[in-house]
């Protein structure tokens, strides 16, 4: 697999408006190949998105607001789309989602894998690693760590110094993109195998 570069393409910002479109699966298609940045106290990191997953809501035996449960963690997914969504998964690991769609419709997209691009020597640090390979960002619970990602930033509107998703012209060809059934979810039975993960084929840094 192979990234492209559009030279007529300068950095932006994805606004707000992009994260309330309606189709949180074609959204989390698209998120590959974009870059999610972080910047907090002057520790800028960024890395491609080389892997996602969509949860629609309501409807979704695997998404946290399935029926359309409201509890003091998933409200947040209630918001209009274009805030982060961070939760503690196993009392362990931190995973940064991002709210879509409209306000009251809880949706949202889960950053499964990045592949590093500015700031590795913090991501290291953070991640308490000596040398960077694959498993520096490889999952949902090593980005968070490595971009220092925690539940103290649920909420916090993307697009802002802390927190922003770029189009930076990298060009992912559909052909590369694969998509398949979401892991860790086999609580929810036949949802558990709709095709809504999306990654970049051959890219080291996706999910074993």
């Amino acid at each position: 697999m192979k990234f492209y570069f559009d030279s007529h393409k300068k950095n932006k910002i994805l606004p707000t408006a992009y994260f309330q479109h309606e189709d949180v699966v074609g959204m989390a298609k698209d998120l590959i190949g974009k870059v999610l940045v972080t910047d907090f106290e002057g520790k800028k990191t960024s890395g491609i998105i080389v892997e996602t997953e969509a949860y629609t809501g309501i409807n979704d035996k695997a998404a946290h607001s399935y029926g359309g449960k409201r509890t003091a963690r998933t409200e947040v997914m209630y918001q209009p789309g274009g805030v982060a969504y961070v939760y503690l998964c196993y009392g362990i690991h931190h995973l940064f989602n991002i709210v879509t769609n409209k306000k009251d419709i809880p949706q949202a997209i889960l950053i499964r894998a990045l592949q590093p691009l500015e700031g590795i020597d913090i991501m290291l640090q953070r991640r308490k690693k000596i040398k960077a390979d694959y498993t520096l960002t490889r999952g949902p619970g090593s980005l968070a760590g490595a971009l220092g990602l925690n539940r103290s930033h649920t909420g916090l509107l993307l697009g802002q110094k802390l927190i922003q998703v770029e189009d930076r012209g990298i060009v992912i060809p559909d052909s590369d993109i694969r998509c398949g059934a979401r892991i860790g979810v086999a609580y929810a039975g036949a949802d558990a195998l709709l095709p809504y993960r999306f990654w970049a084929d051959g890219n080291p840094y996706v999910s074993k």
